[in-house]
Order: structure tokens, then C-alpha cells, then sequence
């Protein structure tokens, strides 16, 4: 069975690895969720605060996450058609789809405000840039890096697997370079605590890691695969995108937690004052040397770069899918740019913490993640729509008992806060 009879490079006879290689993108883009600023800054602050307590949430956040790209690549590859395009058919009306855009655009700007403190951070901790200035040079980067990739999609997911490496390969250095006790890693892994103290940081663990643009976009680039549109293509596909999601996902989940261990090992609790990014980069050089402080600001960057570009992508899918409306990519950045630039700035200038504005974004998140999960639950169900990819009863069971866990964690935070 040969690519030309096929149509599509997912059919032929190559080898499942060198299908795999080929696919590898929508799960590589999508896995900076795992481990953007937002990441950071929950993780620092829940390490630190905490110890390893809430490194349980970590992994539970990551198999919620790790599910419910999963069911979002999917829903793209049965139908042909993203998240945001089947809201759009499923709402009809005006009145009803309108609403729900701007609410999905709330979730995508609290997101950007995250990676784009990341690279301020980075840039200021890296090079010594002023934060004012460095918030300046952050506001351009993704659209730098979408011009010089131009028209070239698979360049850019090369850029993604430079990104991604650095930081995997930065954390994996620095791991080995802290050697924390495994004893309390494991125990810490499997025995769930939470407190009306640690509540909060939890759920911005969940919000920063099970992230609404995310579910919106892996859908978007998984119906992007398609090239034919048969049933078969699509069983192939979706071999792909099962193996790409749990490899790539799965490497993600140890960088997440890698990042709490971390601080965990090296804050707590003598170092428990230590609340922000930048200070952590600070205390990080006279305990472990200058290599170890830039390896962690460089990955920081690396993650701020990588999950701004995703969260432009989710964007142009949001708008497009709901909207119907294609608005040029780099207008759309500069935009959502200097919508998270003003209130940056303004708390640069009147003293709060970036690592604060960091937290609340990630819990924003949590509480907006609501908005495409219930509705990716409903169409992977639903047979008629997804014919033989429909979700098997047990998967179901699994992914309504990880809605309720996230609306749980969610009215728990709304309760201790009032």
C-alpha cells in the first residue's frame, strides 16, 4: 500500500517509529502546558511553602491534563474539526457563541500574562535587563519568532523540540545536580494532603498544567494531520496521536514535578521566604554555582518563548473556530500583548511580586477550565458524532471523575476564600 495510492503519508508501509517521527508535533507543541511560567511559579511556591506535600497534585494535575489532550487530539482527528469550530456548530446562535469566545479569550489572556512574566523574568535574570525594559523586549517575541518561521509550520515544531529539550535536559542536570532524597519524593507522589493553607497553590498547580487553551488548540493541530480523510487515515492517526500524547506528555509531567522537587530540596524550609522566580535564581547561584542559576533562567526562558508561540496558536484556533473569522496572527499578538503589558507594568512599578501575578493567573485558569473540558466530554461521547472513535464506557467513567476532581478543587478554593 504505497503513499501514492493512499493519498496520505500515515497509510503507507514505513515503519510505526518513522510515522511517529513524522507526526510529532501537536503533543511536542501542546506539552509546554506541563511546564510554562506559570509551572514555575506555582511549583516555587508550592515547594518552598509546603515541601514535597502537593507533589501528589502535580502528578494528578499531569494524568488529568495527559486525558484530556488526549480526547481534544481526538475529537480533531475523527471529526476534522476543532474544539472551537463544533462549539460554534453546537451554540448556532450569535447570542450564545459570542459570549462564550470572550470567555474562552479571558482564559488565553490570563495564560499569556504567565508566559509573558516568564520571559521578562528570564530576560532580566539572564542578561540584567531592567524589568520595565525587559517587558518592552518581551512583548515582541512571538511575533519575532512567527515571522522568521514564516509560512514553514514544520520548522516551528522543530523550534518547539529545541525548546522542549533545553528544558528537559536543564531540569534533568539540575535534578542530578540537587540529588534529593527519593524517600520523601515517593512517599509525597502517592499520599494526598491539602489544607485550607496549601488549597490555592493546588488548584494553580491545576490551572497552570490542565490548561483551557491547551484542550482548545491540540485539536486544532491534530485536524491539521489529516490529509485524506479516510478511516483508515484515521486509525492511523490516532495510533500516532495516543503514543505521541503519552511519550511526550509523560516527559512533561517529570519536568513539572522536577520543578517542585526542586524547590522543595533546596528552599524548604530554610529558604521558605523564597516566593518568587527571580529569587529563586539568586539563591540557586551560592548553593550550587553560577551554572545552575543560568541552566534554571535559561529554561525559564525557553518556556516563556515556547508556551507564548502555543498560546498565539490557541488564539487564531479560539477566533477562528467561534468566530469564523481569520485576524492576522500578528496583529492578533501584538494585541493580546499589550492587553498583559499595561497591568505588567503598572505592578512592576508599584512593588507586587511577579511570582503573585504568576499564582492568580494559573488560578484563573483552573477556575476557566470548565469552559471547553464539559463540552470535549460531551462530543467524544457522543457516538453519532464520533462514529467508532467514540470514548469506550471506562474512558468516559475516568474523564467525568477527573471533571468532578477539578470542580471540586475549584469550589474548595471558592469556599476557603469566602
Amino acid at each position: 500500500m504505497s503513499d501514492s495510492v493512499q493519498g496520505s503519508v500515515w497509510t503507507s508501509e514505513k515503519s510505526f517509529f518513522a510515522k511517529l517521527l513524522a507526526y510529532t508535533g501537536p503533543a511536542l507543541i501542546v506539552s509546554v502546558a506541563y511546564m510554562d511560567p506559570g509551572n514555575y511559579g506555582t511549583d516555587i511556591a508550592g515547594g518552598s511553602s509546603f515541601n514535597y506535600d502537593l507533589l501528589w497534585v502535580v502528578w494528578l494535575a499531569s494524568f488529568m491534563a495527559m486525558l484530556m489532550q488526549y480526547l481534544s487530539g481526538k475529537l480533531g482527528i475523527a471529526t476534522g474539526r476543532d474544539l472551537a469550530e463544533q462549539l460554534k456548530i453546537s451554540l448556532a446562535k450569535k447570542r450564545y457563541y459570542v459570549p462564550y469566545w470572550l470567555a474562552s479569550e479571558v482564559a488565553i489572556a490570563a495564560t499569556d500574562l504567565a508566559e509573558y512574566l516568564g520571559t521578562v523574568l528570564a530576560l532580566n535574570m539572564l542578561f540584567g535587563i531592567p524589568l520595565l525594559i525587559a517587558s518592552i523586549f518581551g512583548a515582541a517575541d512571538v511575533v519575532i519568532i512567527l515571522v522568521a518561521v514564516s509560512r514553514r509550520f514544520r520548522v516551528l515544531e522543530h523550534l518547539f523540540a529545541l525548546w522542549v529539550s533545553i528544558i528537559g535536559i536543564g531540569f534533568l542536570y539540575e535534578i542530578f545536580l540537587v540529588r534529593p532524597s527519593l524517600s520523601p519524593v515517593v512517599i509525597h507522589s502517592f499520599i494526598p494532603e491539602l489544607s485550607p493553607a496549601t488549597i490555592a497553590v493546588a488548584v494553580g498547580i491545576i490551572g497552570a498544567t490542565v490548561m483551557p487553551h491547551a484542550i482548545y488548540v491540540h485539536s486544532w493541530l491534530t485536524k491539521n494531520k489529516i490529509k485524506q480523510g479516510s478511516r483508515e487515515e484515521k486509525r492511523e492517526l490516532l495510533k500516532l496521536h495516543r503514543a505521541e500524547t503519552i511519550l511526550l506528555l509523560g516527559v512533561a509531567a517529570f519536568v513539572n514535578a522536577a520543578i517542585l522537587i526542586m524547590a522543595a530540596a533546596t528552599l524548604y524550609p530554610r529558604y521558605s521566604y523564597v516566593t518568587e522566580v527571580n529569587q529563586y535564581y539568586l539563591i540557586l547561584r551560592p548553593l550550587f554555582g553560577p551554572a545552575a542559576a543560568i541552566i534554571f533562567a535559561t529554561t525559564l526562558l525557553a518556556s516563556g518563548l515556547s508556551s507564548s508561540t502555543t498560546g498565539t496558536l490557541a488564539g487564531q484556533a479560539v477566533m477562528e473556530g467561534l468566530l469564523g473569522a481569520r485576524v492576522n496572527v500578528y496583529l492578533r499578538r501584538i494585541v493580546t500583548r499589550l492587553i498583559n503589558v499595561i497591568p505588567t507594568t503598572l505592578a512592576i512599578l508599584i512593588g507586587i511580586a511577579p511570582l503573585e501575578l504568576l499564582v492568580y493567573s494559573q488560578v484563573v485558569l483552573s477556575l476557566m477550565l470548565p469552559l471547553p473540558m464539559i463540552p470535549l466530554l460531551k462530543y467524544t461521547n457522543d457516538k453519532r458524532l464520533m462514529e467508532e472513535f467514540a470514548n469506550r464506557n471506562l474512558t468516559s467513567i475516568i474523564a467525568v471523575l477527573v471533571a468532578i476532581t477539578i470542580i471540586a478543587f475549584n469550589a474548595y478554593l471558592l469556599l476557603s476564600l469566602s
